[in-house]
Protein backbone atom coordinates (compact mmCIF):
# COMPACT_ATOMS: atom_id res chain seq x y z
CA UNK A 1 0.00 0.00 0.00
CA UNK A 2 1.20 3.67 -0.95
CA UNK A 3 1.18 6.39 1.65
CA UNK A 4 -1.04 9.06 0.61
CA UNK A 5 0.81 12.10 -1.31
CA UNK A 6 1.33 15.34 0.36
CA UNK A 7 -0.84 18.00 -1.77
CA UNK A 8 -2.28 15.80 -3.51
CA UNK A 9 -5.72 15.95 -5.32
CA UNK A 10 -8.11 13.15 -7.15
CA UNK A 11 -8.71 13.40 -11.32
CA UNK A 12 -11.36 10.85 -12.45
CA UNK A 13 -10.71 10.90 -16.50
CA UNK A 14 -12.55 8.35 -18.76
CA UNK A 15 -10.59 7.24 -21.42
CA UNK A 16 -11.91 4.87 -24.77
CA UNK A 17 -11.53 1.30 -24.15
CA UNK A 18 -8.08 1.31 -26.55
CA UNK A 19 -6.32 3.86 -24.23
CA UNK A 20 -7.40 2.34 -21.66
CA UNK A 21 -5.65 -0.94 -23.03
CA UNK A 22 -2.69 0.72 -24.16
CA UNK A 23 -2.11 2.26 -20.68
CA UNK A 24 -2.74 -0.73 -18.87
CA UNK A 25 -0.16 -2.88 -21.60
CA UNK A 26 2.56 -0.02 -20.98
CA UNK A 27 1.81 -0.13 -17.60
CA UNK A 28 2.73 -3.90 -16.93
CA UNK A 29 5.49 -4.29 -19.70
CA UNK A 30 6.99 -1.06 -17.90
CA UNK A 31 6.29 -2.58 -14.22
CA UNK A 32 4.92 1.14 -13.08
CA UNK A 33 1.59 2.02 -11.77
CA UNK A 34 -0.89 4.13 -14.21
CA UNK A 35 -1.05 6.78 -11.87
CA UNK A 36 2.99 7.12 -11.98
CA UNK A 37 2.95 7.26 -15.24
CA UNK A 38 0.10 9.76 -16.23
CA UNK A 39 1.66 12.07 -13.22
CA UNK A 40 5.19 11.96 -15.76
CA UNK A 41 3.26 12.94 -18.87
CA UNK A 42 1.51 15.89 -17.15
CA UNK A 43 5.04 16.65 -16.02
CA UNK A 44 6.18 16.63 -19.49
CA UNK A 45 3.91 19.24 -20.18
CA UNK A 46 5.45 21.61 -18.08
CA UNK A 47 8.23 21.48 -19.99
CA UNK A 48 6.45 21.75 -23.52
CA UNK A 49 5.21 25.01 -22.24
CA UNK A 50 8.43 26.67 -21.04
CA UNK A 51 9.62 26.07 -24.63
CA UNK A 52 7.07 27.70 -26.26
Amino acid sequence: MTMPRKNAANLTIQFSLDEKIILEEYCEKMQRTKSDVIREMVRSLKKYLEGS
